[in-house]
């Protein structure tokens, strides 16, 4: 199972860092981008109460993930797509476990 999210969170960051469309910040949300990329790739995105949204797999439990414009002091219990200003790029920062 751990391989198979491994797996899951590859091709995300994969959508991410190569995304149908460019993230303009000053067009849209980087959570409305992250949601459309990966709607575009097949994933279920669904809402979540405690987080941006969160993404649904079979028989499995949901992915969590929230958005955030800057890399400092995001919460470890869930997975990010962090936007950095300066070098214009996504990065996915997945969850710690214990």
């Amino acid at each position: 199972m751990a391989a198979n999210l491994t797996q899951i969170f590859k091709v995300i960051e994969d959508t991410i860092t190569k995304p149908p469309i460019p993230h303009e910040p000053y067009k849209q949300s980087l959570k409305a981008w992250a949601m459309y990329c990966l709607r575009d790739k097949g994933f279920i995105v669904a809402y979540a109460q405690n987080a941006d949204f969160a993404i649904e797999r079979k028989r499995e439990e949901k992915l969590y993930f929230k958005v955030s414009n800057s890399p400092d002091d995001l919460d470890n219990s869930f997975n990010w797509i962090v936007w950095d200003s300066v070098t214009k790029s996504v990065s996915l920062i997945t969850q710690k476990t214990d």
